[in-house]
């Protein structure tokens, strides 16, 4: 069946919707949807069970779209607004766009014979300096106190007035969205305000609904509310799984947290499926979500099986368990790992003084890796810069440290120390910041690359956070320890008070960190009942050293089930395109009343989309139209709204 379609250019001003243009799909922008054909991976379209039907566009500033979620009835589809890094509206078609929200777009007439043309027609925002991410979803409550269809929104911080927590808006009437609930969620004792939301999921029990999220300020991060009133949300548990052991130390993963869930019912049980980064995908039984049952969680490989199967090399996995979703009839689930980094640090070398030797690290994600560098290696001196946040003390530029240019060697790096924080430390009452904002002062200031260094917790590893990072600039992380041995701070290997008896512009020794191509993040596809692995899967380039610069990220981010296949689901790979991929067992497409046994069973790719001018899908969404036929909702995050069909 062939449809004709359309591609919408939008703008949304302050006043109100501006449609700036219509055009078929083959008339877009010479130029490029990104601007520009540098830095994507370049495509001829699409391929096998993916075809296109039309685009919405929304933006032409980068990275600004989100997530994208879809109603139950299949005719209205909601993206989320990521705003720029400070939340300021961008300029787009010469009028200022709203601060960070949701556009509202209507789809409805894609599964009809007649032309087809959506329509934006809303937008939500967010409170001030706040922005949605990975936390929509529209979901059909049945609840003796509200029946219609809502939307979630989590809400993560931007700037200073910033609120936290999980907003619901009734979207009965898609055209007239009505708040319920914003900005609920956990806060600290005697605080008024809600911690920061990652993501969120709702399920309707038929006697109660509740919503799970993403709780980015604590360690109990799985926070479940009641929402059967949805005006009034109630708390009524939260977890920190690695109560359960989750991590694997042995293999190095012991940077645990939530990160997405979802939650199916099997018979009379609720299941929430987990991606607990390094700690793999865990699975709980929340039949009552007050008393959440740990079931069990998936172990990574001691080698990591992708990378030996393609690049024939032997490494431990990387973890970074992101997103996953059951297929429809809940046999197998998929999980998607999200790496940025094609490149591993080998280990930090202190190549001298006292404390000589090799000491964790790892790249912030974000930041880039020493194998951007001619030499792949970072190499030099160091000196300390303090925290390096913007309200901190000022970061001296490399002319400013006395003697310091005269260590210089031969492919040698500037390398500003900074540490994590501040936390708890008297000498230094400013706020908190990302490490992409210290690294901007770093740029300011002169300097080549950050080391990063983990504050005072326990266990101390080498993670210093990551995110809003505007500058391209080696970030490596390294633990607290290897701090105080590059300074010869005492004491040596702690316990450790503040403030640090260090001033800032202190020379200390010098390092080497090299690179160990390990290509990007990837599918794994698991049985629920044993939760063994049964395979992984890889775009080809993703494990191409050719492809580790230069053409966009290529890690997988979001999968999407099939709603009427088990055997198909869909991957949204940022630069990567949009891919279709089906389970096959012992050689033909899954079916779970023959496929008892799991152990036969592959991840094949069977079709795909990646524009001539290259896309960086976010998020994927899929649905079944009136016509019987399985659509697919994928948000590019230049641009805006990509809807496919699997003919």
């Amino acid at each position: 069946m062939q449809r004709r379609a359309s591609l919408i250019t939008a703008a949304v001003c302050a006043l109100g919707l501006t449609m700036l243009g219509v055009s078929a799909p083959a008339a877009a922008d010479p130029d490029g949807q990104h601007g520009t054909d540098e830095g994507h991976l370049l495509g001829e379209g699409e391929w096998g069970k993916i075809a296109l039907e039309a685009v919405v566009d929304l933006t032409d500033t980068p990275d600004l779209i989100a997530d994208v979620t879809v109603s139950p009835d299949g005719n209205t589809a909601y993206l989320a607004n990521w705003g720029e890094p400070d939340c300021a509206g961008p300029e787009t078609g010469g009028q200022n766009s709203p601060d960070a929200g949701a556009y509202i777009v209507d789809i409805s007439g894609i599964d009809t014979e007649e032309e087809f043309t959506p329509e934006l027609i809303g937008f939500i925002p967010s409170h001030q300096d706040t922005r949605p991410g990975e936390g929509m979803q529209v979901i059909e409550l049945t609840t003796q106190y509200f029946t219609g269809d809502v939307l979630l929104m989590n809400n993560e911080a931007c700037g200073k007035n910033a609120k936290g927590g999980v907003s619901l808006y009734d979207v009965t009437d898609p055209s007239n969205p009505k708040k319920l609930s914003t900005n609920f969620g956990d806060r600290e004792p005697g605080s008024s305000d809600t911690n920061e939301i990652h993501s969120a999921f709702a399920w309707d029990t038929g006697d109660r609904a509740y919503v799970v999220l993403t709780d980015n300020e604590e360690s109990t991060d799985v926070d479940i509310f009641d929402i059967t009133k949805p005006n009034r949300p109630r708390l009524v548990a939260e977890y920190d799984l690695n109560d359960f052991d989750v991590n694997q130390p042995e293999l190095g993963l012991t940077d645990s947290f939530l990160h997405d869930m979802v939650v199916k019912q099997f018979g009379d049980q609720w299941i929430m499926l987990l991606s607990y980064w390094d700690g793999g995908y865990v699975l709980l039984d929340v039949t009552d979500p007050a008393n959440a049952v740990f079931i069990g969680d998936t172990e990574f490989a001691e080698v990591d099986p992708e990378l030996l199967e393609s690049l024939g090399v032997s490494l431990t996995p990387e973890g970074n368990g992101h997103q996953a979703e059951f297929t429809i009839d809940g046999g197998l689930f998929i999980g998607t790992d999200e790496d940025f980094a094609p490149y591993r640090t080998d280990a930090l070398n202190i190549t001298t003084g006292e404390f000589a030797g090799e000491y964790e690290s790892v790249i912030v994600p974000g930041g880039q890796p020493p194998a951007i560098l001619d030499d792949l290696t970072l190499s030099g001196p160091v000196v300390y810069g303090g925290y390096g946040c913007p309200d901190s003390a000022a970061i001296p530029s490399p002319e400013d440290v006395p003697g310091y240019l005269d260590l210089l060697q031969p492919g040698d790096e500037t390398i500003i120390v900074l540490q994590r924080g501040p936390t708890g430390d008297p000498s230094a009452p400013e706020e908190a910041c990302f490490p992409g904002e210290k690294a901007h002062e770093a740029a300011l200031a002169g300097w080549d690359a950050v080391l990063f260094v983990q504050r005072h917790v326990d266990p101390d590893t080498a993670f210093c956070g990551s995110g809003a990072f505007v500058d391209e600039i080696v970030a490596v992380c390294t633990t607290h320890e290897a701090f105080h041995k590059l300074f010869g701070l005492d004491p040596v290997e702690g316990p450790w008070t503040y403030p640090e008896d260090i001033a800032i512009g202190t020379i200390g020794e010098r390092i080497e960190v090299g690179s160990i191509f390990d290509g990007w993040g990837y599918v794994h596809l698991f049985d629920t009942e044993t939760l063994e692995e049964r395979d992984t899967y890889a775009i080809d380039e993703a494990h191409d050293p050719d492809f580790a610069f230069g053409y966009g990220d290529l890690s997988v981010h979001e999968v999407a089930v099939d709603p009427q296949d088990p055997s198909l689901a869909y991957l949204s790979y940022y630069s990567g395109g949009l891919r279709a991929i089906q389970i096959m067992c012992d050689g033909v497409p899954y079916d779970p009343e023959v496929h008892v046994d799991t152990s036969g069973c592959e991840l094949v790719e069977v079709g795909g989309y990646l524009d001539e001018h290259g896309n960086d899908f976010w998020g994927v969404e899929t649905f079944v139209g009136e016509d019987g036929m399985t659509y697919i909702l994928a948000s590019d995050r230049d641009s805006g709204l990509w809807i496919f069909v699997d003919p």
